[in-house]
């Protein structure tokens, strides 16, 4: 006989702690006929007596010690596993702050800087606004510059290039169309040298550098990428050399008053060594330029 009803079980051990089916159902917010007739249906299924009835209440007969025992360690097990669930709710935060660009890199490696044993949890956030922690809207950033004001700790990291790039098959003999970043949100340098130096021959817009990624894999025409996410897709070819003027390095931004808490020194101490061991991706090194 399959014993499958958890229900029937935990209101056979409140009957068996209380003695009877008055505290039983006082506990367990059910009528005491109701666990009455409960009780008797799961005697039935098993096979066994489990109760001695008399007047003065509910005493276990041989057989109800025997579940009884069983009984207590299933609850005991699933109360364990109910505690282990809301533990992660107290877990402390850590949160990662980036552009969108960046974001790709990180949500790709989340697991050289989270794991499940970890005792913390990880938010990634997205902005593409210029970084600032005043108000704490994160405890780690990534930032293009050295923030110069701020109660901030700043740890210089690798060095990103920019190069032009376009989808694997695009004809750039016969076509010479580009694809920019509006100017309304090109607040880097990089997001910038299309429509300042080509111009006459944008073709497509985009108000996100997400969307202008996925335009140029799609063969719209030429665009400028950070070589970190050209170089690592086989999707996309260089249609040109890294362009020196737009390198820069990468600067890992903690809150000051943060930077001591060891679930936010783990993370950025695991970003380090993440971003370090992918230097020549983020350099350009890794691809290959056109002759």
């Amino acid at each position: 006989m399959k014993l499958e009803n958890w229900d029937d079980l935990r209101l056979f051990l409140h009957v068996a702690e209380q003695g009877g089916l008055a505290g039983a159902a006082e506990r367990a917010g059910v009528s005491a006929p109701t666990i009455g007739r409960r009780m008797l249906a799961l005697e039935r299924a098993i096979g066994r007596a489990l109760f001695v009835r008399a007047r003065t209440g509910y005493e276990l007969a041989p057989d109800g010690h025997v579940l009884l025992e069983r009984v207590k360690a299933m609850y005991e097990a699933a109360q364990d596993i109910h505690n282990w669930q809301e533990s992660v709710h107290s877990l402390p935060m850590v949160r990662l702050l980036s552009d969108s660009t960046l974001s790709c890199f990180t949500a790709a490696s989340f697991n050289h800087l989270w794991s499940p044993r970890d005792s913390f949890r990880v938010c990634f956030k997205t902005s593409e606004a210029i970084l600032d922690l005043t108000y704490r809207e994160a405890d780690i950033g990534l930032a293009a510059e050295r923030p110069e004001t701020g109660n901030v700790a700043a740890r210089r990291s690798v060095r990103i290039a920019y190069a032009p790039y376009c989808a694997q098959g695009f004809d750039q003999q016969r076509n010479n169309n580009w694809v920019s970043l509006g100017t309304d949100v090109a607040n880097q340098r990089w997001k910038r040298w299309t429509f300042e130096h080509r111009g006459q021959f944008i073709t497509n817009w985009v108000n996100a550098p997400r969307s202008m990624f996925d335009l140029v894999k799609a063969g719209a025409g030429v665009g400028v990428l950070p070589c970190f996410i050209g170089d690592r897709d086989p999707s996309f070819l260089r249609a040109g050399h890294v362009i020196d003027e737009l390198s820069h390095h990468l600067w890992i931004v903690l809150h000051d008053d943060e930077r001591d808490r060891e679930s936010v020194r783990t993370v950025a101490d695991r970003l380090s060594a993440l971003l370090a061991a992918n230097a020549p991706l983020f350099c350009g090194f890794t691809g290959q330029d056109p002759l």
